[in-house]
């Protein structure tokens, strides 16, 4: 005979707000390498899709499609925030402007175009290496 399978676990309340809280303190760490080096650091994409996953894992997520997806989606607005912030600050610096100011004041169209002319191909390459990773390890 074997025993009943436990019950399915859900996800506690409070993931959400781990995996926020990963996402935005790598983003930030992200940004800040970025404006030391004076690179765009691509490769880091990859580093914030297992800062994700790891996150996922912390959170008592359900393994399943629902985690990849999730792990994907916040692997891919890690990249979105980081890109936008770096660049925010390299405009603002040459503006005047302190990093808040010119994020709000920056518009999607300049961005696009700011953060294309930033980014090399590897730096491409290694974005979608990084959802890759952040699909393979979330599921």
């Amino acid at each position: 005979m074997t025993p009943p399978a436990p019950p399915a676990r859900r996800a506690p309340k409070l993931s959400w707000l781990l995996l926020l809280l990963g996402a935005c303190g790598f983003a930030a760490a992200w940004v800040l390498g970025s404006l030391y080096t004076g690179r765009q650091l691509g490769w880091m994409a990859v580093v914030g899709a297992l800062d994700v996953a790891w996150m996922l894992r912390l959170g008592h997520w359900r393994p399943g499609r629902g985690r990849m997806v999730a792990g994907v989606l916040a692997t891919a607005a890690v990249v979105v925030v980081s890109n936008w912030w770096i660049t925010a600050t390299q405009l603002g610096a040459m503006m005047g402007l302190d990093p808040l100011d010119s994020a709000t004041r920056l518009g999607w169209h300049h961005a696009w175009i700011m953060v294309q002319l930033a980014n090399s191909a590897m730096d491409a390459v290694w974005i979608v290496v990084g959802l890759l990773v952040a699909a393979w390890l979330s599921r």
